[in-house]
């Protein structure tokens, strides 16, 4: 059984002030198992976006962990918002964090 989304999404804010980070919530999903997406702010204007991963790289020693792949890198802010607008049409539970970070990658570990 995995973490559920709330606990995931309050130790990634944690983690992300931790590391001088500023994470917020953007948009509130499902506590329980809502899909969990992150839009990392660069300092030139531009945003990433992970998404979750396939299922597919789940292996049977690792049923448990999130783990996040990067669909979005260094695009402009409109792009990623039509990306997130697409993705909450298909799923209303999923959850959008954001970080603003000036080096570095977001904690999508040990969360």
């Amino acid at each position: 059984m995995r973490i559920q989304s709330h606990v995931w999404v309050s130790a990634f804010l944690r983690a992300e002030t931790a590391a001088n980070g500023y994470p917020a919530i953007m948009r509130k999903g499902a506590a329980e198992a809502g899909a969990i997406f992150i839009v990392h702010d660069h300092p030139d204007g531009t945003v990433s976006v992970y998404a979750p991963a396939p299922q597919s790289q789940f292996g049977p020693d690792s049923p448990q962990d999130r783990k996040f792949d990067r669909v979005l890198d260094h695009v402009e802010r409109e792009r990623s918002q039509e990306w997130l607008d697409k993705q909450v049409r298909f799923d209303t539970d999923c959850w959008i964090v954001g970080t603003e970070r000036r080096e570095g990658e977001p904690s999508l570990t040990g969360c």
